[in-house]
């Protein structure tokens, strides 16, 4: 930190070039923005802090994943899960058999709910689905208060501000900005306010023209927001023929994954090799190694696509190790973890990804190869 501001408040700092400048401000930046500037007995209040934040964040999303996993419904009547895809039911059939449980087996896991919202024709269901879901580690739904994430979240906001004043600024919003390209939290209001009054008028329409096809075709009067999925899935197939399940076996896991690293080596020269020797965390997780057109070592990548108890929802890319130059001058090539959550094989078929799922896969490969 010292260099550096002595580098940015000397005479050679006139001397560098724009960018050289800007890596030397942001450098400083990122400093002062981690407390070491401060006196000590700030420094000392501002580890407190950072490390109580890092504890309710754990906290936060452990609540969440608790949540989630503490809520299952087993449905030993089919006729109740009618309009629901065969890979559906074949998922929560294996899901309740793992279970050593006869019938289906819902869960609040994103490849079991969602095509529960979209396709299952008992709106009772769709309804108690959606109930538990929205109100997962609340004061609300089936479970609240069990996992209740109000009070982690009250702390989170009041420690973030005295977080933001320790380090002089009016407020959290205006912290998170010091690296971002908004110059304040009124320009992003802004923002937000003139997107949301362009984009409004859209949803309204589309909105206003489901509400008409639920109507007619359906009889339905008024659309609950568990019916808006399911509604919209009728809309699709009534105006196009298609449906997401329709695309599946186009699919398959192994074409969707090496389609995209078809993709990768003729956009850029990159090759991915599997190996099977490596250390993983599960036996679905898989590891790969990129090579470059010079078969030499870019980066590697553990590749985690099915969703399972114990494993957050959604889809990420994160880094495992970073690219650095070592002391010896020898160079520490990155490694990165790409994860989704995706049905995995059911009945010794392989998996078949939606398209939807299939953009997934690819956006948060090309995550995968900012990093690598």
């Amino acid at each position: 930190y010292k260099a550096y501001r002595d580098l940015r408040d000397g005479d050679h700092y006139a001397t560098l070039n724009t960018a050289q400048k800007k890596a030397v401000d942001n450098a400083l930046r990122d400093f002062e923005l981690s407390g070491i500037g401060l006196a000590k007995e700030q420094q000392k209040r501002y580890g407190e802090i950072a490390a109580r934040l890092s504890e309710l964040g754990n906290q936060y999303s452990n609540n969440v994943l608790d949540a989630t996993m503490g809520w299952t419904k087993l449905v030993t009547d089919e006729s109740e899960l009618s309009g629901m895809p065969e890979s559906a039911l074949a998922a929560a059939k294996a899901q309740a058999e793992a279970k050593e449980q006869e019938g289906f087996l819902l869960t609040l896991d994103i490849p079991s709910y969602l095509p529960v919202m979209t396709y299952c024709d008992n709106q009772a269901l769709r309804e108690e689905l959606y109930r538990a879901y929205s109100t997962r580690a609340s004061d609300q739904g089936p479970n609240a208060g069990k996992w209740d994430n109000s009070p982690v979240m009250a702390e989170i906001l009041a420690l973030r501000h005295e977080l933001a004043q320790l380090l002089g600024f009016d407020s959290f919003a205006d912290k998170s900005l010091a690296t971002k390209m908004a110059e304040n939290p009124q320009q992003v209001l802004d923002f937000l306010t003139d997107l949301a009054k362009r984009a409004r008028p859209q949803g309204e329409k589309e909105l206003a023209q489901l509400r008409a096809f639920a109507k007619a075709e359906f009889g339905v009067d008024e659309l609950q927001p568990w019916d808006i999925a399911y509604y919209s899935e009728k809309q699709k197939q009534h105006l196009y023929s298609i449906s997401d399940e329709q695309l599946r076996p186009y699919f398959p896991e192994n074409k969707a994954v090496n389609g995209l690293f078809e993709v990768v080596k003729r956009i850029y020269g990159i090759t991915a090799k599997e190996r099977t020797d490596v250390d993983v965390w599960h036996p679905e997780v898989r590891f790969f190694e990129l090579y470059d057109e010079k078969n030499e070592l870019r980066g590697s990548f553990y590749l985690d696509l099915y969703a399972r108890e114990h494993k957050r929802g959604g889809a990420w890319m994160d880094d495992c190790v970073g690219q650095m130059r070592k002391l010896d001058g020898s160079l520490q090539k990155p490694v990165a973890y790409l994860t989704c959550n995706f049905n995995r094989p059911v009945n010794g078929k392989p998996a078949l990804f939606t398209h939807d799922e299939v953009i997934t896969l690819f956006h948060e490969f090309g995550h995968g190869l900012h990093h690598m």
